[in-house]
């Protein structure tokens, strides 16, 4: 994306942001992609820009930046949503047993038949979060209403079937190795100070349409659900916006459970990261990443590469990310 994009772009979505005694200005942003954009900051990213990366592959090594999906898997009960289910639909004793096929015991004592299903709410394990998440006022990034795009069966704009398959530079910035603890402080808010600090240790710098991933250090707990839910670190306001207007990221990505820090930094919403985000600025994150590898082997910059579910008016789509160490 040109520099003067980018301009344009955050003199067109450009909110006050409020003191958390004062009062706020936000409301949605409007694309610069036009009328029709569902995708916001995705649009950064081009036929281009993707063979860039990709030609910048120095390593046949894979980091796999998933969770695992389990019965007991953190989840957010705390706000009613469902937890993780996971049942047998067939096994090779029951298909023995009930003969669901018809074809008689001989044959499914022969062909061993195992099937299962899953129930879970959608924000679980590593997930993107769809631009229609979180709104302001009625309203999702580029205006649109939920009286008109929101339907029975989900919405009818930004949904996450219209994310893309994401391919682009990604950067690691690692605070919990830039703070040298075993653990951040409980609910830490990492502010542009901490970024850009770690970036200076790590001797890397931000380009424009990166994929910009922090690790916490939570993922070492994700096992342990009420330990990984538990009082975690994220990033604040301060920092999501050094990151946006000022360094011009594509897409964000943490280990934490809801990227930013509880309690809410203001008193006139309740997550003020992911409406300035999603609903001013367009910008999708990743959620419940593990890092864990790529911090221990210290590779900061690599190609990312990432396909979510086209699950049709969601609001967020599991997403199986991996990076590739570039030279």
């Amino acid at each position: 994306m040109k520099r003067w994009m980018i301009i344009s772009y955050f003199l067109t979505c450009q909110v006050g942001i409020g003191l958390a005694q004062g009062t706020s200005s936000e409301q949605v942003g409007i694309s610069p992609w036009g009328p029709e954009d569902e995708i916001g900051t995705l649009n950064m990213m081009d036929e281009k820009s993707r063979l860039d990366v990709l030609s910048q592959i120095s390593s046949g090594n894979v980091y796999d930046l998933s969770v695992e999906y389990f019965v007991g898997m953190p989840s957010f009960h705390a706000l009613g949503d469902p937890a993780y289910q996971f049942w047998m639909t067939h096994t090779p004793k029951g298909t023995v047993v009930d003969n669901p096929n018809g074809l008689g015991e001989a044959m499914n004592l022969k062909v061993s038949y195992t099937g299962d299903a899953i129930s879970m709410y959608t924000h679980m394990g590593t997930h993107i979060d769809a631009l229609n998440h979180f709104g302001l006022n009625g309203k999702v990034w580029n205006g649109f209403s939920a009286e008109e795009y929101l339907g029975d069966k989900g919405w009818k704009k930004t949904g996450a079937e219209t994310i893309p398959p994401v391919i682009g530079r990604g950067v690691l910035i690692d605070i919990l190795a830039l703070k040298q603890v075993d653990q951040l402080p409980e609910n830490y808010r990492i502010n542009s100070s901490d970024l850009r600090e770690a970036l200076a240790k790590q001797k890397v710098e931000l380009q424009e349409g990166d994929i910009v991933l922090i690790r916490t250090g939570q993922a070492r707990h994700y096992e342990q659900a009420e330990r990984y839910l538990d009082k975690y670190p994220g990033i604040n306001l301060d920092a999501v916006k050094w990151l946006v207007e000022d360094q011009g990221i594509m897409l964000l990505g943490s280990d934490n459970l809801s990227f930013e820090a509880f309690p809410p930094e203001r008193e006139d919403n309740w997550v003020p990261v992911h409406t300035y985000l999603l609903a001013e600025k367009g910008v999708m994150f990743i959620e419940q990443m593990n890092l864990e590898s790529l911090a221990e082997d210290g590779v900061y910059e690599f190609a990312f590469i990432g396909s979510s579910l086209k699950l049709r008016g969601a609001s967020a789509a599991p997403m199986r990310p991996i990076a590739i160490p570039i030279k």
